[in-house]
């Protein structure tokens, strides 16, 4: 059974047993999560959202992504500037689709 849900303004696509990368929830580590705004489940498709589906995962943890570099430069104005960014996610792994 599949499911495409939304969390974090992205859409996923979950499997059980699927572990995801989603943007940071407000959950503990070994906390269960439940998503409601499923937009299909085993090929029902919802407008926008089927009802009365959910998918049910277990958060793993919560962290933050390697940094990236970001670097402003303009040319012959002796401008330069280097920024730093580490975006925080919380990995969960699909437990069931209803």
């Amino acid at each position: 059974m599949t499911a495409i849900f939304e969390t974090g303004g992205k859409q996923y696509t979950a499997e059980v047993g699927t572990v995801l990368y989603v943007e940071k929830l407000n959950a503990e580590a070994d906390s269960e999560v439940v998503f409601d705004k499923v937009l299909m489940a085993n090929g029902v498709v919802g407008r926008p959202y089927v009802s009365g589906a959910q998918v049910k995962a277990k958060v793993l943890k919560n962290g933050k992504s390697k940094k990236i570099k970001i670097f402003k430069y303009n040319q012959k104005k002796n401008y330069h500037r280097t920024q730093g960014h580490r975006q925080p996610y919380t990995k969960i792994e699909i437990t069931s689709i209803k």
